[in-house]
């Protein structure tokens, strides 16, 4: 019998799609066009960056036949902006934003079918160069961490601070996720929490605890409301009872 699968991607398949996010790499050596099942490669001519999928890269480099250009967000300088902004009192009840999203260059169309390719556009964790040299510095991508963590244990060589971007990247999720946390307490009064600009591991990492939150709060008014609902039956059987009581009095 198999197993029941959990609700959502775990961090280890969030992990898995993020090697397919695209990033720079500078070649060491010629390599030409690859066909992949996401669509034809560029031919790699050094030394001229090139985007590659993330899996691909971290294979060139593993041969020494590339190295990985981090992406804008991922510098010293950028990561200090995205923590100051983190841990500023003014926006302890927000998130750092997103990359931007791109101008829609396609009009809702009424003769089109909804969710028609022709008028779809990009958004997040869909949004090309991301992670490449055209990324957008001071904003964290959806697949930020994984990403990060990827390239910080096999591709350390390429930073030149990586050991003070690890100690940033740590902190960064440590305040992101407290964050998180204080944020569900809203849950129990019925409100709602909103976590623009969360990443794809974080998503995954706090689904279990969300759940378990909301089916504790589920299970705790749903006990209530039956606690109610009894007082409510005992308070109208003990009002009939009475007027009874006052009728015998009345006829003795």
């Amino acid at each position: 019998m198999a197993l029941p699968l959990p609700s959502g991607l775990t961090p280890a398949e969030t992990g898995f799609l993020c090697e397919m996010e695209l990033v720079t790499v500078i070649p060491r050596q010629r390599l030409e066009s690859l066909e992949l099942l996401g669509g034809p490669t560029q031919p790699l001519n050094p030394p001229f960056p090139t985007p590659l999928p993330l899996w691909l890269a971290l294979l060139l480099k593993k041969q020494r036949r590339a190295n990985i250009q981090p992406p804008a967000w991922l510098t010293l300088s950028s990561l200090r902006t995205i923590l100051d902004f983190e841990t500023d009192d003014r926006t302890a009840g927000v998130f750092s934003p997103p990359p931007a999203l791109p101008q829609p260059k396609t009009f809702p169309d009424p003769d089109l079918p909804y969710l028609s390719p022709d008028i779809v556009e990009l958004s997040t964790p869909f949004l090309k160069d991301t992670h490449t040299s055209s990324a957008q510095e001071g904003a964290l991508p959806y697949h930020w961490l994984e990403l990060a963590s990827l390239l910080l244990a096999s591709a350390a060589d390429d930073f030149p601070d990586a050991d003070a971007i690890r100690i940033l990247i740590r902190d960064l999720r440590e305040v992101r996720m407290s964050k998180l946390r204080k944020g569900f307490r809203v849950l129990e009064g019925g409100a709602g929490l909103k976590i623009n600009g969360v990443g794809g591991l974080e998503v995954a990492e706090v689904r279990g605890f969300v759940g378990g939150v909301v089916d504790g709060l589920r299970r705790l008014g749903r006990a209530r409301e039956e606690m109610r609902r009894e007082r409510e039956e005992e308070g109208g059987n003990t009002g009939v009872g009475d007027e009874e009581g006052s009728e015998d009095g009345m006829g003795l």
